[in-house]
Order: structure tokens, then C-alpha cells, then sequence
């Protein structure tokens, strides 16, 4: 039995089996890796899409990472912060033409404190109330994501980024803790989140051999999602000059992970789409399930920049959701609006 073959028997690999799957591309090839990935999200989930709408709400962070446009030190970045209101309007707005879910990303804004942003997802629960509310903003205390829990929120992304100490630190301020980071998400696992970790593909440093690590971290850790996308350099950060990941890379990954983690919920990103005119849809074919269109207030939608060249394609944005279920359809797939839960955390969610 070969490697892809054992973890497709429950099998936990090591982290350089890990680094075979990856590296052996004669073994291993991209099709074959494609085809398993696809028939397995097939299997569990349909061909359906999970379309879910992105509020990027704010651009402030407090943090420094180096590869990031929105980092503390970039003079140069736009800075914006979306009202209570403003927030509350575009989930309502959503919510009026479908959408089921609402992710709410931002930097490290620490102007949301547990007050303001546990009030805001209440208001959202309240307006919306069969929606699920996923958060993404960060490391914060385990009492500020047990509140946030308690407040109504589902799901909470926090890509881990790099699962290897050492790259960590070569993508990251010394303020900021790679343990940290990783003990945040077994947090939020304990306290009952939908979690969702992820890594760039292609970063400053990364090998296959740091690939191999967030495979290994992955299946222990074990998220309900994953999100995967090749590093793209910003004008403005340390890492201008760098090359950017690759996208051929970045699906192998893709196809690798949902091999790993079967029900996982595993977005076709933005980042894929920017770096390839097929990216999107390619993603899909790679095993990817889930679409995020923005419905961030168009006037500040092109401030959010995390890397350069960020794909913000008006049709393709949350007020056109007719368009893009269409193009889902002739791509071969079944866009849908409905919540879309990680099928084992479906038993748990209350049902009206």
C-alpha cells in the first residue's frame, strides 16, 4: 500500500512521509492526486459550493508580519474602519439575497474589543439568525474567544501560516509567538469553533520540507477548515522583491490537504484567483468547496490590500451572486447559499 493509500485507510503519517507525498511527483503525480481529492469532496459534499460573503472590516492591525500590506510599520496603506452599522448593513444586505454566511475578517484591530465585537455578533445573530457568523481577527485570550463563542459566533479562521518554528520567525517580528499562534487554535478547537487553519504555499523560506510540517500539524490538529493560497509579495512590506508562490504548487497542496482531511471545508481563495486567471475555478477541481465574494461596502472593498495586484472583480463580488452561481454551473459545480456546515459539527448546530 503506498503512502496516499494508507492515509486513505485513517492512516497518521509522518511528517517525511508527508515530505514523499509532496515531493514525489512520479508516485504522487498532480492528476491522480486531483482526481482522488475531487471524489472524495464529491463524495461528502456533492458538487456543491459553498458561497459565503467576506465583510473585510477593518484595515487597522497591530501587528508587523512581513509579508503582509496591512502590517503596522506600511506607511503607505489605507487605512479604514467599518461602523457597527456599516457591518451589520452588509450582512443584512446578504442576508437578504441568500447568504447564509458571513465572514468577518480584519486585522488586529484592537479598537474591537470583546465589548464591541461581541456586541456586533449579536446584533448580526439577531438580524440574521440562521446565518453563521465566522470571525476571523486574530490572536486574542482564551476568555475573549470564549465570549465571542457565547456571543454567537460559529466559526473562527486563524491561519496558522507556517507549521515550522524556524520559518515562523523568518515571516514574523520576535513580538509575535509561534506557540501562541498554535495553542489560539487548539483554543478555539476546546471551545467548540468551527476552526479553520491554513498556510501560504511559496512563502520566503518555505521548502517542501516545511510543507511537510503543516501537513503533519494538520491532520493532528484536525480544523473543520483550511485555507491554502500562494504567497504574493507587497510593494510595501519586507518581502517586495520576493517571488511569488506557486500556483501549481499551491493546488497540489490543496489536493493533498483534502486527501488528509476529507470533510474539511477548503476555500478556492482569492489569493489563487489573483495569481492565475483560472485560479478560482482551478481550485475547485483541486478539491476546494468553499467561494467567499465580497460584500465589504464597495468603497473601501480596494483598501484591503494584504498583497499586490488583489483581484477585486466587481461581478464576481457578493451583489452579483446570480453571476457567479452561473459561472459555478458551467464550470460544473452547484453554487449554493445555504449555510454549508463541516459535515460533523452539523448534528450540533441548534436547528429552529
Amino acid at each position: 500500500m503506498d503512502l496516499i493509500g494508507k492515509v486513505l485507510a485513517g492512516a497518521t503519517l509522518s511528517r517525511q512521509e508527508w515530505l514523499s507525498v509532496i515531493s514525489d511527483r512520479a508516485s504522487y503525480p498532480d492528476a491522480r492526486l486531483r482526481s482522488i481529492a475531487s471524489s472524495i469532496r464529491d463524495s461528502i459534499y456533492g458538487r456543491k459550493v459553498f458561497i459565503r460573503g467576506l465583510v473585510e472590516f477593518t484595515s487597522f492591525c497591530r501587528n508587523d508580519c512581513y509579508y503582509c500590506g496591512l502590517r503596522r510599520s506600511n506607511s503607505r496603506a489605507e487605512r479604514y474602519r467599518l461602523s457597527a452599522e456599516e457591518i451589520l448593513s452588509a450582512c443584512i444586505n446578504g442576508y437578504s439575497i441568500g447568504l447564509r454566511t458571513f465572514v468577518l475578517q480584519g486585522g488586529e484591530d484592537m479598537y474591537w474589543d470583546d465589548g464591541r465585537l461581541t456586541a456586533l455578533v449579536r446584533e448580526i445573530r439577531e438580524a440574521c439568525p440562521d446565518a453563521a457568523i465566522t470571525l476571523s481577527v486574530g490572536e486574542r485570550s482564551e476568555d475573549s474567544y470564549r465570549k465571542l463563542r457565547q456571543s454567537g459566533a460559529d466559526r473562527y479562521l486563524l491561519r496558522h501560516e507556517t507549521a515550522d518554528a524556524v520559518h515562523y520567525s523568518k515571516l514574523h517580528p520576535l513580538s509575535m509567538s509561534f506557540q501562541n499562534r498554535l495553542e489560539c487554535l487548539r483554543t478555539l478547537k476546546r471551545l467548540g469553533f468551527q476552526t479553520g487553519a491554513g498556510m501560504m504555499v511559496g512563502s520566503p523560506f518555505s521548502s517542501e520540507d516545511t510543507l511537510a510540517s503543516d501537513m503533519a500539524f494538520l491532520q493532528d490538529l484536525r480544523p473543520e477548515m483550511v485555507g491554502i493560497g500562494p504567497f504574493i509579495p507587497h510593494r510595501d512590506t519586507p518581502f517586495r522583491d520576493e517571488m511569488m508562490g506557486s500556483v501549481s504548487l499551491t493546488l497540489r497542496m490543496l489536493s493533498i490537504v483534502r486527501i488528509a482531511l476529507p470533510s474539511a471545508l477548503i476555500p478556492s481563495t482569492t489569493a489563487l484567483a489573483t495569481a492565475s486567471s483560472d485560479g478560482q475555478i482551478d481550485g475547485l477541481d483541486a478539491g476546494a468547496n468553499v467561494i467567499m465574494p465580497n460584500i465589504t461596502p464597495s468603497t473601501e472593498r480596494r483598501k484591503y490590500l494584504l498583497y499586490d495586484n488583489k483581484k477585486i472583480s466587481e461581478e464576481e463580488a457578493g451583489e452579483n451572486i446570480a453571476w457567479i452561481i452561473e459561472k459555478l454551473r458551467m464550470a460544473g459545480y452547484e453554487g449554493s447559499l445555504e449555510r454549508g456546515d463541516h459535515v460533523q459539527a452539523i448534528a450540533d448546530i441548534p436547528h429552529s
